[in-house]
């Protein structure tokens, strides 16, 4: 169970290796990291937890990313949750739509571990 301080982060994506460098990133940081390889798993979770930030692959088996943050937009609780996109391809279209369901950051994989860091940090206010 986290303690007062400590944020919570969900993972949406199904690389066991972006999941592996979301834990070496965290190593120094009060971060609980919850992670789904699924997006129906995450939307599950995310039915009644309220995340500090969400990071939400677009590729993904099933459901998209997008569309996945689309409905994640429809409910109350998530209206203003903040999530960063992640994508192996830089498409103008997806920041585009991203952008427009309210998505703070897109980021284009590989990313390095740093680039992790600054963005829990930015985001989670460290």
């Amino acid at each position: 169970m986290a303690d007062n301080n400590q944020k919570t982060v969900v993972i949406v994506d199904d690389s066991t290796t972006l999941a592996r460098l979301f834990e070496r990133a965290i190593l120094d940081m009060d971060v609980l990291l919850e992670i789904f390889d699924k997006t129906s798993e995450a939307s599950e979770y995310l039915e009644d937890n309220k995340p500090d930030l969400i990071f939400m692959n677009i590729k993904m088996p099933g459901k998209d990313g997008l569309a996945t943050l689309k409905d994640l937009r429809k409910k109350p609780l998530h209206d203003d949750t903040p999530v960063v996109m992640i994508s192996s391809k830089d498409y103008a279209q997806d920041r585009s739509i991203a952008k427009e369901l309210g998505a703070i950051e897109f980021i284009t994989k590989p990313m390095p571990i740093q680039v992790i860091k600054d963005a829990l940090i930015a985001h989670l206010n460290f």
